[in-house]
């Protein structure tokens, strides 16, 4: 497995932007994305039948809740065997020639250790994270409460929904596991939904120089405005106020240690030391060094 190319393991909670992140990174010709599989987004964790994917355990919203999702280097499923089924799962759906391969998934972001395990010297991985608010109000819909309620009334009734509260607890939970993976990752870099938003070309730009590859011209779509309708809604909650004070209160120095703010969600802060070490492509790990 030595002359094959290198993976770019990209990870981030659903509705992050890791999907539009994947897209304009295979855009070069010398990286190859999944493609054709015939799974949802076509994303690597469905098509291999090594480890369970994030629906195993809750799915959106609650997978990194659940402490088997949080797969290491520990596992007894780190095998060369093991290795080689899911290589076989995912090669047929990209081109080998690339410099290099792409696999998407969200519970990526809880299981960089095990990944890298699996393929040692040949992982690299890209965190795409965005702020918790946002993402609690887009995944929303996809999640249920309780657990028998059908999908199609869970996506058209907020009741039948999880919480705010559980969404953002979800959040720092998972980006805190991946903090504690970090240290122990070979090449790891994290890049923020805002900023890509606000920067789509420099971002992408970055996150070549960390792979090591040349800089190219892309074709980079953004949609600006969405994190704003959904601070928006979080400004304008008025049922339990007391909860939304105590969400503030238990989460926001996780959520500032990425820059964000729950009190204030309009602001962009600057990224604590021990997450802005990983935000640049000389950082600490970078693929091409």
């Amino acid at each position: 497995m030595s002359e094959q190319p290198r993976i770019l393991f990209v990870g981030g909670l659903h509705r992050s932007g890791t999907t539009p992140v994947t897209r304009w990174i295979a855009q070069r010709p010398d990286v190859s994305a999944l493609t054709g599989t015939g799974v949802p987004e076509d994303e690597g964790q469905h098509l291999q039948d090594v480890y369970p994917p994030a629906r195993a355990h809750g799915g959106p919203g609650k997978f990194a809740l659940s402490p088997e999702a949080h797969l290491t280097d520990r596992s007894p499923m780190v095998t060369v065997a093991n290795a080689e089924r899911i290589w076989s799962a995912w090669a047929p759906h990209w081109n080998l020639d690339a410099d290099l391969v792409v696999e998407k998934s969200p519970a990526n972001l809880v299981r960089t250790r095990f990944l890298q395990a699996l393929f040692p010297g040949r992982s690299c991985f890209l965190l795409v994270v965005r702020h918790p608010i946002a993402v609690a109000y887009a995944t929303k819909r996809w999640t249920r409460r309780p657990s028998w309620v059908p999908p199609q009334a869970s996506r058209r009734m907020e009741l039948f929904q999880a919480g705010t509260g559980s969404l953002v607890r979800h959040w720092a939970t998972a980006h805190g596991l991946f903090l504690s993976d970090a240290p122990f990752l070979d090449h790891v870099m994290i890049v923020r939904y805002e900023d890509l938003v606000a920067e789509p070309e420099a971002e992408i730009n970055g996150i070549a120089r960390f792979l090591g590859l040349p800089r190219r011209p892309g074709d980079y779509e953004v949609r600006p405005g969405l994190n704003e309708r959904y601070i928006e809604r979080w400004n304008r909650r008025r049922v339990r106020l007391a909860r939304r004070w105590s969400v503030e209160r238990e989460y926001e120095d996780a959520a500032r240690r990425f820059g964000y703010s729950l009190r204030k969600p309009g602001e962009l802060l600057r990224p604590a030391p021990e997450v802005a070490r990983y935000m640049s492509a000389s950082g600490p790990g970078a693929a091409g060094t």
